[in-house]
């Protein structure tokens, strides 16, 4: 049964070093290939769910403001899996606020979806393993999957609902690396994920990115786990290329890059050629991900503040899963 004033969680957003984009399965979400990323500690969503039997209707804040149309659909289609699960009708009450921007390419719907996943699980009395969590949380998005475990997490590609989950990898502690994202738009993108998803195999370039996805998937793997900085920033920088090859050649195509992203791409380039390990990474949106060492962030913070069209930075080390807060 429904808890007594609902339930709440919180849950990190994650950036991804091999890329998810395009899927086997679109009602599953059951991803074309596994990928693999990391948490971001200092960025998060905080999620409350009550469900309460006098509400007509599915009722949606996120950062204090009414949801979008759209927005309380996919939600409400999230909550009917939960209200299946738990054999209840009631419609729910849900207050989201995420201290970053939202719908910008910094994977807002992954965090948004591991804390919905725990709250309203949690708000209907169930206790589920993290295992079943992730999958679970997969359903509403992808990426969501990989924000349930701690730390460096990669997602199984499978054909079946019970085997594409998010597992942790690497602890939070592994290595210490800190991303630092130049923000050079938080305007809400046009076309969201979940409709770029759909639009991937109609790229010529799709089925060559995801035949030898394993493959960097395993060196992506490799790198994390020795700690190898040339290595990791060799095959992220590699799989971003081909993830946005896919979208620049996807009908209609998804141009979400920006001139002040090309800069920054640019300068990274140039100083890690300058001896300081860092590379880039983007995710669906004009936002540049800068994955640095620790003992490098200030640095690198520094500079890209520098670079024209760069709005702001926000910085992250690595985070851990997602917590209940009741």
């Amino acid at each position: 049964m429904p808890k007594p004033g609902g339930a709440s969680a919180v849950a990190h957003p994650n950036i991804a070093f091999i890329k998810y984009w395009g899927n086997r399965d679109h009602l599953l979400r059951l991803p074309a290939n596994g990928s693999l990323s990391m948490n971001l500690g200092s960025l998060k969503t905080q999620t409350t769910v009550e469900f309460d039997r006098q509400l007509k209707t599915e009722q949606l804040r996120i950062n204090d403001k009414d949801a979008l149309p759209e927005q309380v659909k996919r939600v409400s289609a999230f909550l009917d899996i939960v209200r299946q699960m738990a054999g209840i009708e009631h419609f729910a009450r849900v207050d989201s606020q995420n201290n970053f921007p939202s719908g910008s390419g910094i994977a807002s719907s992954s965090s948004a979806f591991a804390a919905l996943a725990l709250a309203a699980t949690r708000a209907v009395g169930l206790d589920l393993s993290e295992q079943a969590l992730s999958r679970l949380a997969r359903r509403g998005s992808g990426s969501a999957s990989r924000s349930v475990p701690a730390g460096f997490v990669e997602w199984r590609a499978a054909n079946t609902d019970e085997d594409s989950y998010g597992s942790s990898i690497a602890p939070a502690g592994h290595w210490a690396l800190e991303d630092c994202i130049a923000i050079v738009s938080e305007e809400h993108k046009a076309i969201g994920s979940s409709q770029g998803h759909k639009l991937a195999d109609s790229s010529p370039l799709q089925a060559a990115r995801i035949a030898s996805a394993e493959a960097r998937l395993a060196t992506c793997r490799q790198a994390i786990l020795q700690r190898d900085f040339a290595a990791l920033a060799q095959v992220t920088e590699l799989d971003n290329h081909l993830m946005h090859a896919v979208m620049m050649t996807s009908r209609p195509p998804l141009l979400y890059w920006q001139a002040a992203s090309v800069a920054v791409m640019h300068a990274v380039n140039d100083w890690r050629a300058a001896g300081t390990p860092a590379c880039y990474t983007l995710d669906a949106g004009p936002n540049v991900h800068v994955i640095c060492e620790a003992a490098s962030a200030d640095k690198v913070a520094t500079q890209l503040s520098e670079i024209p069209g760069v709005v702001r930075i926000l910085r992250s080390g690595l985070g851990g899963a997602v917590q209940s807060l009741d």
